[in-house]
């Protein structure tokens, strides 16, 4: 594609791009936003007619003023941190003099395939910018309208600055563009899927670039023996319930058998969010006339391993840590697992044992997040182990080179 090859050549002209022009180009775009804000809601308005209020994704894709206010404040906030670029990360002179670094850089050119989030546009030109990438943005047609409006925005920013406007390419929605940035070997540096397990199982078998994975989350909380149920209520209700559409939502909560008769409690606050819970016989046994009969199925196999990304949640009954560690290693998408105790023995072998890019105890699963952790943004949650795990920010979109200077050595053997 010749959006392709233009975007891989604007990439090489960000190599003479100072952090401060890339700091106005980035504040700028974020009052823009702001200042245009009536355009990209109609934009978002016209998307949203399209689909479903009681899709899933529905949340994913609406936009509001408190939301664009947020997504320019993530982009300024990315514009105040360091430049990841230009780090040396290890240097050192060896016996014969010569003088050798090892220095952070960019990838060059960062493809992002993702559903109807409009809100990733902006964070990932706001990262790729600052970390001195190109990026080539393929949307999905759920969100084409708000994504085009977004990126619009971006590259007239960029041309007013005088950068090449290249460096943010918006693909268009069909599959032929997601087919031919996954076959542009030598031109793209890396594709980051973000969305359901499907697209990233797409994405993971037909690309010839290298992939990160991030995105699907099956998240558990562990309700121990020793767990605080005050705590333990307001977590459950917080990581299932903030917004069940977002990959860090809480899909199963693991309790203790000693601490069934605490379930209803722990339970409590989620009917008045009309939660439907998949829960195995003892959890259902003690939940029955403590939680309304109609939002109460007893879980069946398929109940557990499942990201909802609704107003469900599964519950499984454990006789012990050893058992609900096996649970999670069985069912985990190795996102983001939870244990509520306050058994410092527990949460120590929680934290050693469980096999997840986050690992919390006594605290949402919902802060997996980017923005969360103080990185401004995030490309999204790497659930594998390969470059980058967890929240993806500034240094996990860049590379590295090795630098060697010296004067006139020569290998002898």
């Amino acid at each position: 594609m010749e959006q392709i090859k233009q975007a891989v050549t604007a990439s090489h002209s960000l190599l003479e791009c100072s952090d401060g022009q890339i700091v106005r180009v980035l504040t700028d775009a974020a009052d823009t936003l702001l200042a245009r804000q009536s355009e990209v809601l109609e934009a978002n308005a016209n998307d949203l007619a399209r689909m479903d209020p009681d899709d899933p994704k529905y949340d994913r894709l609406k936009l509001t003023e408190k939301r664009l206010e947020g997504m320019a404040g993530d982009m300024k906030q990315v514009a105040s941190l360091p430049s990841p670029v230009g780090r040396i990360l290890h240097e050192e002179t060896r016996p014969n003099g010569m003088r050798l670094k090892k220095i952070a850089v960019p990838f060059g050119v960062i493809g992002i395939i993702y559903e109807a989030r409009p809100n990733v546009t902006f964070d990932v030109f706001s990262l790729c910018l600052k970390s001195g990438n190109a990026c080539l943005l393929k949307g999905g047609s759920d969100a084409h309208e708000s994504n085009r409006m977004l990126a619009g925005i971006i590259r007239e920013v960029l041309q007013k600055h005088g950068m090449n406007p290249d460096v943010c390419t918006l693909l268009p929605p069909g599959r032929e563009a997601t087919a031919a940035l996954l076959q542009a070997e030598g031109s793209v540096d890396l594709v980051i899927p973000r969305g359901s397990s499907a697209l990233i199982k797409y994405v993971r078998d037909h690309a010839r670039v290298p992939v990160i994975e991030t995105g699907a989350g099956i998240c558990h909380t562990y309700f121990d023996r020793d767990g605080d149920r005050e705590k333990g209520r307001d977590i459950v209700y917080n990581a299932k319930t903030r917004r069940v559409s977002v990959c860090n939502a809480l899909d199963c909560l693991i309790v203790h058998r000693d601490r069934l008769a605490d379930l209803p409690f722990l339970c409590s606050k989620l009917s008045g969010k009309q939660v439907t819970l998949h829960a195995d016989e003892p959890a259902l046994t003690a939940l029955s006339g403590h939680y309304p009969q109609e939002l109460l199925l007893p879980a069946v196999p398929e109940s557990f391993g499942t990201e909802f990304l609704d107003y469900k949640m599964s519950i499984r009954t454990v006789s012990s840590l050893d058992e609900a560690l096996q649970h999670i290693a069985r069912y985990s998408s190795k996102h983001s697992e939870s244990i509520v105790s306050e058994s410092a023995e527990a949460v120590r072998r929680f934290e050693r044992q469980v096999d997840a890019a986050c690992v919390y105890a006594n605290v949402s699963t919902a802060f997996s997040d980017g923005a969360q952790f103080g990185f401004g943004a995030e490309i999204g949650i790497s659930t594998q182990k390969l470059h980058a795990r967890g929240p993806m920010a500034l240094p996990e979109l860049t590379t590295y080179k090795y630098v060697i200077e010296g004067e006139g050595q020569i290998r002898e053997n």
